[in-house]
């Protein structure tokens, strides 16, 4: 199905849109994390049966408590909370305590409007077009989350799977069947280069993070794209790390999700295109 609708009208309104999540994006990405922190520990407390002593402690979730500036805690008002604008009109500092705002959360506004545009753009204004843009929101929260935190949680990762799975079951990226052993050997992929490491050196080389969110990618772009996303990935975080040994002087861990995340994303947009070119270059 296709919307009638003005190619200039749906390209702007997309990108506005994507403006718009790009803005609670950036809270997903702090929160998450913390959110399971949270709960992690009061697991771990309950199963040691030890005394919890933040019981009083107020609700923290995706709502609640409303955004404030982490110096002065000034509450952040409506009208500064404009994706890009109010960063602009602000200058990069607090209304109140003048404090600097991180460049980071327009930078995540901004490329979600514009991941947005394109996603729109390539798939047109379709069924497949409209789950696109939950794609790329996921997967640019993944990317973020694993670059602070080196976590990839499952709340993201597994009904991203799922939703693959669920898109292709209506063809639209691809057949189901192509989807469901991308799913499956997606994950089975890392997982096997994890123990063979693992049994080689006895470290853990990468997290199940990562097996789940190639897992997804697999339901999202088909077993057929698989190959080309590991290679990808592989690129990437090898350029990753050496920027980092370079920059830091000395080897440190380093996540690879968000070199999956930048593969997937291009095989999910251009994958035949880079297949067909690899091939004929043979």
């Amino acid at each position: 199905m296709v919307l009638n609708i003005p190619g200039e009208q749906l390209l702007a309104f997309s990108v506005i849109l994507g403006l718009l999540v790009g803005s609670f994006l950036n809270v997903v990405i702090y929160r998450i994390p913390v959110m399971l922190k949270r709960q992690w520990k009061t697991e771990c407390t309950d199963f040691l049966e030890l005394e919890q002593n933040d019981s009083e402690s107020p609700p923290f979730n995706l709502v609640v408590p409303a955004s404030t500036c982490p110096k002065c805690e000034h509450k952040i008002r409506p009208w500064e909370n404009i994706p890009v604008l109010s960063y602009i009109f602000l200058r990069g500092k607090c209304s109140n305590c003048k404090t600097h705002i991180s460049a980071r959360y327009p930078s995540i506004e901004l490329l979600t409007g514009i991941l947005s545009g394109v996603m729109i753009y390539h798939f047109q204004p379709t069924l497949a077009g409209a789950i696109s843009l939950v794609f790329i929101w996921m997967l640019i929260a993944l990317f973020f989350i694993d670059m602070d935190e080196q976590l990839l949680p499952d709340n993201i990762t597994l009904p991203l799977l799922w939703l693959g799975l669920i898109a292709n079951s209506m063809g639209l990226y691809t057949d189901l069947t192509n989807a469901l052993y991308g799913a499956v050997f997606g994950y089975l992929s890392l997982w096997s280069i994890y123990w063979l490491f693992k049994l080689t050196t006895g470290k853990e080389g990468m997290g199940y993070g990562d097996f789940k969110l190639l897992a997804a990618l697999g339901a999202w772009c088909g077993w057929v794209m698989l190959p080309q996303i590991l290679i990808i990935s592989s690129v990437v975080g090898l350029v990753f790390g050496l920027t980092q040994m370079f920059k830091s002087g000395e080897s440190k861990p380093f996540p690879f999700g968000p070199s999956l995340a930048i593969a997937g994303l291009i095989a999910f947009l251009w994958g035949p295109d880079v297949n067909q070119w690899y091939l004929s270059s043979l």
